[in-house]
């Protein structure tokens, strides 16, 4: 009998994503990215390091970056390792984020791989010769590169835009994360909570799922009236934005979209009430403005918990998680996602960029969703494998 090897939660979770193990033994055979750099600033976490390796696997070259705030060092020490380039640091300062995508494009890959649109929205202001194109992970990025269309001109496909990203990792997946994203920041219970879930769009909808499974009284505020009625229809409470933060324990954003909640609503937010983002970007919930109000007689900070409870003048205290940064990639041990929905969402990225490196796309395929034939083939793929 072996020895028991001492293996880490990234050798976990690439040996749990079959999809991307799958598309890593054909593209070893295929090499779509051989003589191709791809430049990528997304999520550096173990999940992420199954993708990177399934790309390798495929012959190219890699120069890495992370996000705000969710950058793993474990996950940078794992691909430096295996002689992979990453510019990245566990930051919440967005100077420091900004250099390390500067460094990234000066090295002008041939292919991008962006989550949250900070590459390619870089590139459409200095462009370079020899980008071939590549993929958007969200919404937010999608939102953010719409307007950039006619400066990007390369193919870019949006894999938030994909069904299959919709229902496995957005609604599915999202929901379950925040909801052991919340017991793992508080250790509190959720059984007859009062929820405010701010939007309903996937994401939004699998967290409301998620809390009222839980045993939470959930309300959902959309400022879209169709998606609204959607949500009453769907049995949850819709009351006005006034009194679902005036009646809520737990404030939850997933909308996308900055300034959800503001300083501005400090008069409304009860006495030890949990503030907690979904949301891609840091912004939903505007933290620097509540921290600089004038109702604040101050803060006090669980730094090892990752936790700051606002104390304001008339005796009301509140609790804001991760500073306002994404719930499921914050705090002590984040974890993100499952596994079986990023295994899906990563072999989408991996064929979408497949798709642009052989060029079977033009420049009208300027942000916009994967090609249904892909969502097939992925889908399949993965039913075979569940059999």
């Amino acid at each position: 009998m072996d020895q028991p090897a001492s293996l880490s939660r990234i050798d976990w979770v690439a040996r749990s994503c079959r999809l991307l193990a799958a598309t890593a033994a054909e593209f070893r055979e295929t090499q779509p990215f051989a003589g191709l750099t791809i430049g990528t600033g997304i999520h550096l976490e173990p999940k992420t390091v199954a993708l990177l390796m399934t790309l390798r696997a495929g012959g190219a070259s890699l120069v890495c970056t992370g996000n705000l705030n969710s950058t793993q060092p474990e996950t940078v020490d794992y691909l430096r390792a295996r002689g992979i380039t990453v510019f990245a640091t566990q930051t919440t300062n967005a100077d420091e984020h900004g250099a390390s995508l500067d460094a990234i494009l000066a090295q002008k890959p041939d292919l991008l791989l962006d989550n949250g649109g900070d590459l390619f929205a870089r590139a459409a202001e200095r462009p370079y010769a020899g980008l071939l194109g590549g993929t958007e992970e969200t919404t937010s990025g999608r939102t953010r590169l719409l307007p950039l269309r006619s400066k990007l001109n390369l193919p870019v496909l949006v894999i938030n835009d994909s069904p299959i990203k919709q229902f496995a990792e957005n609604r599915h997946a999202v929901g379950q994360s925040l909801f052991e994203s919340y017991l793992r920041f508080t250790n509190r219970s959720t059984n007859g909570k009062r929820v405010t879930v701010f939007g309903y769009g996937a994401c939004g909808k699998g967290t409301a799922a998620c809390f009222r499974n839980a045993h939470a009284c959930v309300s959902v505020i959309d400022i879209d009236p169709v998606t609204a009625l959607e949500a009453h229809l769907d049995g949850f409470v819709t009351p006005l934005r006034e009194e679902a933060i005036r009646s809520a324990d737990i404030l939850i954003t997933v909308t996308g979209h900055p300034a959800i909640i503001t300083a501005a609503d400090l008069p409304l937010i009860k006495d030890g009430t949990i503030l907690m983002n979904g949301g891609h970007f840091p912004h939903e919930i505007d933290v620097e403005a509540i921290r600089d109000s004038a109702d604040i007689a101050g803060i006090d900070r669980y730094e090892a918990e990752h936790i700051e409870t606002v104390r304001l003048r008339d005796g009301r205290a509140f609790h804001i998680l991760g500073a306002g940064h994404m719930a499921n990639l914050a705090g002590p041990r984040p974890l993100g996602n499952t596994v079986e929905s990023m295994d899906l969402g990563f072999a989408l990225q991996a064929r979408c960029l497949e798709r642009v490196a052989r060029g079977g796309l033009g420049r009208e395929s300027c942000v916009v969703p994967v090609p249904a034939d892909i969502d097939a083939m992925v889908a399949a793929t993965y039913l075979d494998l569940a059999r």
